[in-house]
């Protein structure tokens, strides 16, 4: 699923085929891109891929942004309706459409690592890659694991704003203050975080999100960088549709910082 490796099934499809046969692997990312794809409205959807690339935040760098008429020439290939999985057959409409799962598959590696232990009998653990995070059990001292949620600083440096628990759950966290690109001509920050509506980067009122829940990596992962696309408000509202999702928001109001919590969030002192 990496689009950034020249053999993987992902880059295969990408490559100009209309239809390729694809492993369980794949199949689960793709099922559960498109669940949470639907109850996002559409703000999480990774047939994004080409307006990734065109902004230059996919494997292939840019010297400038996209015109308007660029953005809408791609925009013809966006959308998770112009692919369909038959068995374990994927087909596209276009030969055109790019995928691109890097939004779930990293908190999918996350979850293959937590079941690989679970199969050893392993009941107790922590798995993390890129801050994408799954926890089952206790820690060594018997407790809930401990977990960091960063301030979002646009320096560089790294700091704790605060620390929570998980009890069986898994977190993944979405931020644009560290991830951008600056425009060679215009001296812009461009977000990372793409609006799959609109084809352009997220005009979005949210620095950071943090996503907890009892459910897997991936989907927490999924959901994260919707509610970055979408902004506080309708990340609070959908966010507020699942009993057992936690999230952590913080975001600019009147160029000031403020932060969210969902009510049964606990903070540790």
């Amino acid at each position: 699923m990496s689009t950034y490796h020249s053999n993987s099934i992902i880059t295969k499809i990408n490559g100009g085929l209309l239809f390729s046969k694809v492993d369980n692997h794949f199949k689960n990312v793709f099922l559960l891109a498109k669940e949470v794809h639907q109850r996002t409205n559409g703000y999480f959807d990774p047939t994004v891929g080409k307006m990734v690339n065109a902004w230059g935040f996919g494997p292939v760098k840019i010297d400038k942004e996209p015109t308007n008429i660029q953005v809408d020439s791609l925009m013809q290939f966006v959308g998770f309706d112009k692919i369909t999985l038959d068995d374990d057959i994927l087909n596209k409409t276009s030969s055109e459409i790019y995928i691109d799962f890097n939004a779930i598959a990293k908190g999918y590696g996350v979850d293959e690592l937590g079941r690989f232990l679970e199969s050893k009998n392993i009941k107790n653990y922590l798995v993390e890659i890129g801050g994408e995070i799954r926890a089952r059990g206790k820690n060594a001292k018997g407790e809930n694991w401990s977990i960091g949620i960063e301030e979002p600083n646009f320096d560089g440096t790294r700091s704790l704003q605060k620390v929570t628990t998980l009890k069986n759950e898994a977190i993944a966290t979405s931020g644009n203050y560290r991830k951008f690109r600056i425009d060679e001509v215009t001296g812009k920050k461009i977000a990372h975080t793409l609006n799959p509506k609109t084809g352009f980067p997220a005009e979005t009122d949210l620095l950071s999100v943090s996503v907890i829940a009892p459910v897997s990596c991936a989907e927490v992962d999924a959901y994260a960088t919707a509610f970055m696309s979408m902004g506080v408000k309708k990340a609070k509202t959908i966010a507020a549709t699942f009993p057992k999702m936690k999230v952590f928001l913080v975001y600019l109001e009147n160029d000031e910082v403020q932060t969210f919590a969902s009510p049964s969030l606990e903070f540790k002192d």
